[in-house]
């Protein structure tokens, strides 16, 4: 059951035990939510958040998890970026994939207005328990089996619509963050990441590696120009800082934030907003950028395809730093091939006021 709640838990997969408990949160506990599960982190070949790695499922996930939830728990656990088996492991601890015949699961709502397998409270899900998908949804509903509905209680529709609210807050990097968000109980992130260890023939909830200087390629002095070389050095710096909306550093930033204030930093001076940036640059055809280049993405409120709400910056090919959003980690460089609302590519070096101070930069050093 997601939301934000004090709730009664029911542990489903016992034999009718009810766990009851009123669980009192300090804000403070948010500050301290770690990144990772345990010593479950995947050996680090790269520096690369790209989804997360395919892990086999155990014995006791193939004996325990229907085959068609299964199949839906991989699919879109693979399409939204989330690990499968965090996914089948909120399942079972919801509604046992589906198949607990308590009041909710099936039709109406439970004692706390949830419903559905994956237990979604009518609210978070966009209002009703089934909506159009022509229509605007101020929520998770979602249409996993392409029938034009956001059904709550259909199960590819709310295993997608949970992919979406985990990756959303934090998944697949900040797992226990994300299940925390879904249910506010500690106890309940415990129970969930010991059901996906059970479901993963590994054992592990296993996460994406976390970009650092220990295993960067040469990024900086693979640059095209010393301009950029020193756009790249200012913006790799930031690594680790966390996303704040309007920020400009020093200490947080947002995602054009970092981008104004690396080029800042080289002594340019670009427009400081995400909606201001992508028109100003000379726009660069998918596969021609390099680094210091902009990617935009059609993401974000009042966002469109012709005006992208969120930008990150280059750094090699299929490579960008981003500061993407407050619950989405640290800054750090991602890849941006795996991304499917990309709008474009712009240069903002060939903009011709940003043309005009890079003369006038090369005749001070005259």
């Amino acid at each position: 059951m997601n939301g934000s709640r004090v709730r009664l838990a029911l542990v489903l997969g016992t034999a009718g035990t009810l766990l009851l408990g009123l669980v009192i949160l300090s804000p403070l506990l948010m500050t301290s939510i770690p990144s990772f599960i345990g010593n479950g982190t995947t050996s680090r070949t790269d520096c690369v958040e790209g989804g997360t790695p395919a892990q086999e499922v155990s014995d006791s996930g193939s004996n325990d998890i229907p085959a068609e939830y299964l199949e839906l728990y991989k699919k879109y656990g693979k399409e939204i970026g989330v690990q499968w088996n965090i996914l089948a492991a909120v399942g079972k601890r919801e509604t046992d994939h589906g198949r607990s015949n308590l009041p909710g699961v099936k039709s109406g709502t439970n004692y706390a207005g949830a419903a559905g397998p994956m237990q979604f409270l009518i609210g978070t899900w966009g209002g009703k328990a089934r909506l159009p998908v022509s229509s605007k949804i101020n929520g998770y509903g979602s249409d996993g089996d392409g029938d034009g509905v956001a059904d709550i209680y259909n199960p590819a529709d709310a295993i997608l619509g949970a992919a979406k609210m985990l990756k959303r807050n934090g998944a697949p990097e900040n797992v226990r963050q994300a299940l925390f968000v879904y249910n506010r109980a500690w106890w309940y992130v415990d129970q969930v990441v010991q059901i996906a260890k059970n479901y993963a023939k590994s054992g592990d909830v296993e996460v994406p590696p976390q970009a650092d200087e220990e295993c960067d390629d040469p990024l900086v002095e693979a640059a095209p120009s010393d301009v950029v070389a020193k756009i790249l050095e200012f913006a790799l710096a930031q690594r680790g800082k966390p996303y704040l909306w309007g920020g400009t550093g020093p200490d947080a930033f947002d995602c054009s934030g970092i981008i104004y204030a690396a080029y800042k930093a080289a002594g340019l001076t670009i427009p400081r907003t995400t909606f201001v940036q992508w028109p100003f640059g000379v726009k660069v055809a998918e596969g021609s950028e390099e680094a210091g280049d902009l990617v935009f993405f059609n993401a974000g409120p009042g966002t469109s395809s012709n005006n992208p709400g969120h930008v990150g910056m280059v750094v090699s090919k299929g490579k960008m730093i981003e500061a993407r959003c407050r619950l989405c980690g640290p800054i750090k460089v991602t890849t941006y091939r795996t991304r499917n609302n990309i709008v474009g590519f712009t240069r903002p070096l060939q903009n011709p006021e940003v043309l005009d101070q890079l003369k006038k930069l090369q005749s001070a050093t005259l």
